[in-house]
């Protein structure tokens, strides 16, 4: 959808609606028009507007003549949290690849994930990766399930022995889940916590009080929830110690130095493609002394040395990834990505903060996330009509997260500069009507 000045941003769409119950439906059809199912024989130099009228029972047989612009047409604007918008590009390229996949006469979903067809996907979309973030060889990157809330527990089991210290910076929901589920397989300590101040900054680094013997120092690189987005990196204390990072929601959204990390863990359902796949990028030596008790399916060194196909991995959402990489390289890479991210959210935040205290956004500004808006209304009983409007102009999922309530914009690579201009000329026309 191409930008347009903010007066005509809230002007909707007409709705496409079905008359089943008539027996004779007129369409109009505005020419030139392209017609993939050669259904209707049109003249291709006429541009005044026709009446066609057809029987319902041939409606139910094929597609109507708009089908195919309006299913564009009517996509919203989602704004969730995860799993979230992807590019439109992606999810056409996945479509018409959907029932054969490169000639191979197969769907990606119906492939063995051992034969050569996806072995070539699986290759590709790493390698993909490992361009965009420059990866460097001495780190394994591994595809697998469970989500980041499995990682909490599989980054201990297998950095460290049961009585080892470990420092978790807590500066959000996300990492204070991932430091309780530590405590069962090393001794944590939480060196900082924002929860007191309900999580809305980032401790100044040389106030920490690291131990110098903890073997990773663990921090949630952006609280999806609250919106708290580190944009500098601790180094920890202990100089044979690891800075290890839950990237799940801001992962491949801007360039990232990885040979600052030992360990990098995300989620791919936020950024880079359906729910379903965690990409793990770790050092390769410090793979392979997992405690004793660690299940063989969270043991790195079980993916690494089966190049992530141990057991049947999540083949499609894998190959999604691959494509959504494959579009970030297009895009320019990661530096281009970050430019229009930084952008789009500059337009959000800037909305926000010049409301007169109508809106507002809580976190520092100088740790405010690119992905996750969390704003809240002055007039807190406007917010249930606030995401129910929004919602019938098409923007989606605007409600904040069950735990602090308010608004949320989630505004991933996927979200396009338009939806973003969009939301800002609702919030400026929803303070006009209410104030």
């Amino acid at each position: 959808m191409a930008a347009s000045p903010n007066a005509h941003l809230l002007k909707s769409p007409n709705n496409h609606h079905h008359h089943h119950h008539h027996h004779l439906l007129k369409i109009s059809i505005n020419l030139p028009y392209t017609n993939g199912f050669n259904t209707l024989k049109l003249s291709r130099s006429s541009t005044k507007p026709i009446s066609i009228t057809c029987s319902t029972t041939q409606l139910h047989d094929r597609p109507s003549a708009s089908a195919g612009s309006s299913a564009a047409e009517d996509r919203v604007f989602n704004f969730a949290p995860g799993p979230a918008v992807l590019p439109v590009k992606v999810l056409k390229k996945a479509q018409s690849e959907l029932l054969n996949w490169h000639g191979s006469g197969m769907s990606v979903m119906e492939m063995s994930h051992r034969g050569k067809e996806f072995t070539y996907i699986i290759e590709k979309a790493e390698a993909d990766l490992r361009t965009l973030l420059s990866i460097p060889e001495e780190y394994a990157v591994l595809f697998l399930q469970g989500g980041v809330t499995t990682q909490f527990a599989a980054v201990p089991l297998n950095l460290c022995k049961p009585g080892d210290p470990v420092d978790y910076l807590v500066t959000g929901s996300w990492g204070d889940k991932a430091g309780k589920e530590a405590k069962k397989y090393a001794k944590v300590n939480v060196i900082w916590s924002g929860k007191s101040d309900n999580y809305i900054k980032i401790p100044n680094f040389d106030e920490l009080e690291q131990n110098p013997d903890a073997k990773y120092l663990h921090i949630c690189a952006n609280e999806t929830i609250y919106g708290v987005e580190f944009k500098n990196y601790p180094t920890p204390k202990n100089k044979d110690g690891i800075l290890v990072a839950d990237m799940s929601s801001n992962f491949c959204s801007k360039p990232v130095d990885v040979t600052k990390f030992g360990l990098i863990y995300a989620g791919a359902q936020k950024n880079v493609g359906p729910s379903g796949v965690t990409i793990v990028i770790v050092r390769k030596d410090l793979i392979g002394s997992a405690q004793e008790i660690t299940p063989i399916m969270l043991d790195y060194k079980t993916h690494a040395e089966n190049k992530s196909l141990y057991n049947t991995p999540p083949c499609f959402g894998i190959y999604m990834c691959g494509l959504v990489f494959e579009d970030l390289l297009e895009q320019g890479g990661l530096v281009e990505v970050e430019k229009r991210n930084k952008k789009k959210a500059e337009l959000l935040y800037d909305a926000i903060d010049m409301s007169n205290g109508f809106f507002r956004c809580p976190v520092e500004k100088s740790v405010r996330s690119l992905m996750n808006v969390p704003f809240t209304l002055e007039k807190s009983e406007l917010e249930a009509e606030f995401i129910k409007e929004a919602a019938k102009e098409k923007m989606v999922a605007l409600k904040g997260h069950r735990s602090v309530g308010g608004m949320r914009a989630s505004i991933y690579n996927a979200m396009p500069f338009a939806g973003v201009e969009k939301l800002v000329a609702f919030v400026e026309d929803f303070q006009a009507r209410h104030t």
